[in-house]
């Protein structure tokens, strides 16, 4: 290596403004240039920094090392754990000034990292030998918090696209929660820091249920696996971040949304579950009476104008949109989605993610959208007046729309619309109908018995047992894990908008006048269709009264 070629080296690196801009990349140029060899470049970079020089082909790594770092991390960052204590990790790296890295490192492993330089080509076939073996399956049995044996066929079967990482304690905790989240049927995962313990919870059909509480020392080194997965940085925990994580769970391909949100007490983790199995809802699943489905489907099918799904988050309200999709789509119509996040791939449908930090907006995607001559949109929330304005010209203009609001009824949404600044006028035009809805616990059926409600409780709702009502209770079973309950079902209250309602939303109307003229048409309230699948053996009077109000116009 010439006199020459050191100095331009080490002008490079000192033109750098931050040391984590000196990446892998700039090494690879250099050694691909042939402006000096992998193993001058380390001697270089060790005497400059003052740094020890480690031969990565000397001896292997320690296995108890191997084990403190995953091997996603450690091909990530470039680096090999070489030798630790009880305080101190010593990593060979082919870039020490991966500052990034290193104190990433830090925090998932909780000692203090020591950096010393290796030769970038060895160090990387040295990584490969080290990590090159399969990760093995994690031991069959129960949850290590005791929730119960895994169901047949799920022992061992969690899989990340990684599979050649260290099997350490932490990565077969993780995976073991998130197995037993799969088989609870768990909707999300929630891992919530307090004051002085570390609880994890499922969301399981809509109910909060405690699965374990790792001990608080392993709180970090939870959080930390959890970022690598989804791919975010585990050296940022002022900031909210998002990631995504895939999964191959007993044969079934699921997608993980990961959220993080800095907290009082450490950062907060909650991963929503999808399954692909999920990918075409039909419309006669989602508990529709059938006098409000064949309507709903009469609706979906005109050419034009505008319906809307409404209902607090976690209602069901896109896997509504995705059936409406499903039963829409063939050959002949073109079908584009706005969504944020796009939650499931829906063969022969154009799907567009939003992306706010590039100006790809609800408003900027739709009207790019609108170019592509479809015959049906999705919009995934209208949320702001541009939005909202843009769907109501497109329902005009020979379009069908479909989209989501966020409002506690049906005819909340009319003045949701306006409140966003929307004329009357072009709602009564433009809007074809409003699907409220709600998801309410079903009975388990392999535990479900006759149930006789009290008079006091029919009384107080205003119900009276008639011919035909077949109340049930579930007495909990293993099936159901002691809840009586298993799945959910929903509650919907649909008001097609007819020219009655039209002129009265023109005038403009408030809700409760809204209500009661669909009334008059024999428009049915949430509550109502709640009973109504209560009587029907469906779900329970409790049920429905926890998920809905009292609707007397």
């Amino acid at each position: 290596m010439t006199p020459g070629q050191v100095e331009s080296t080490r002008d490079r690196l000192e033109r750098t403004p931050d040391p984590r801009a000196a990446r892998p990349e700039l090494l690879d140029v250099l050694v691909a240039e042939r402006s000096l060899s992998a193993r001058d470049l380390a001697l270089l970079v060790a005497g400059e920094f003052d740094l020890p020089v480690i031969e990565p082909g000397s001896r292997p790594a320690p296995r108890t090392a191997l084990e403190l770092v995953p091997g996603e991390f450690a091909r990530r960052h470039r680096l090999l754990p070489w030798e630790h204590d009880e305080r101190r990790l010593r990593v060979a790296m082919a870039n020490p000034l991966d500052a990034e890295g290193i104190d990433s490192l830090a925090q998932l492993t909780g000692l203090d990292v020591e950096a010393a330089v290796a030769p970038w080509d060895e160090l990387g076939r040295a990584i490969e030998t080290a990590y090159g073996a399969d990760r093995p399956a994690p031991a069959a049995g129960a949850s290590p918090f005791g929730a119960g044996a895994r169901e047949e066929g799920e022992a061992g079967a969690v899989e990340t696209e990684d599979r050649n990482e260290s099997d350490a304690p932490i990565i077969a905790l993780v995976h073991e929660l998130i197995l037993e989240a799969v088989r609870r049927h768990a909707s999300d995962i929630h891992f919530e820091p307090l004051e002085k313990r570390f609880r994890v919870r499922c969301r399981v059909d809509g109910m909060l249920v405690e699965v374990g509480e790792p001990p608080k020392r392993l709180q970090a080194a939870i959080v930390s696996r959890l970022k690598i997965m989804s791919d975010i940085s585990i050296a940022e925990k002022r900031l909210p971040q998002d990631g995504r994580i895939q999964l191959q769970v007993a044969g079934r391909q699921l997608d993980l949304r990961v959220s993080s949100l800095p907290t009082a007490h450490g950062e907060s983790v909650v991963m929503r579950i999808l399954d692909k199995r999920a990918l075409h809802p039909q419309l006669s699943d989602l508990g529709l009476t059938g006098e409000d489905r064949l309507l709903l489907e009469r609706l979906i099918k005109l050419p034009e104008g505008m319906l809307l799904v409404t209902g607090p988050t976690g209602s069901g309200k896109t896997t509504t949109l995705y059936s409406c999709l499903h039963h829409l789509n063939r050959s002949d119509r073109k079908i584009i989605t706005v969504e944020d996040p796009v939650e499931y791939q829906l063969s022969g449908i154009n799907q567009v993610q939003v992306r706010q930090e590039i100006g790809m907006t609800f408003a900027a995607a739709l009207r790019a959208m609108l170019r592509q001559s479809p015959n049906i949109v999705m919009i995934g929330e209208i949320r702001d007046r541009e939005t909202a304005e843009i769907a109501i010209h497109a329902s005009l203009t020979g379009h069908l729309v479909l989209s989501t609001l966020h409002t506690n009824d049906a005819a909340g949404a009319v003045i949701r619309l306006t409140d966003l600044g929307v004329k009357p006028f072009l709602v009564a035009a433009a809007l074809r109908a409003v699907l409220a809805q709600r998801l309410v616990r079903r009975i388990c059926p392999d535990c479900r018995r006759p149930h006789r409600p009290g008079r006091s409780e029919l009384e107080r709702l205003g119900v009276t047992p008639a011919d035909g009502a077949a109340f049930m209770q579930g007495c909990g079973c293993s099936a159901c894990e002691g809840t009586g309950y298993r799945g959910r079902i929903g509650i919907f209250e649909l008001l097609p908008v007819d020219d009655a309602i039209a002129a009265r939303i023109h005038a403009p109307a408030g809700p409760a006048q809204l209500r009661a003229m669909a009334r008059a048409a024999g428009w049915r309230s949430l509550r109502e269709d709640g009973l109504a699948k209560a009587r029907a053996g469906l779900t329970t009077i409790g049920e429905v009264v926890t998920n809905t109000v009292d609707d007397a116009c």
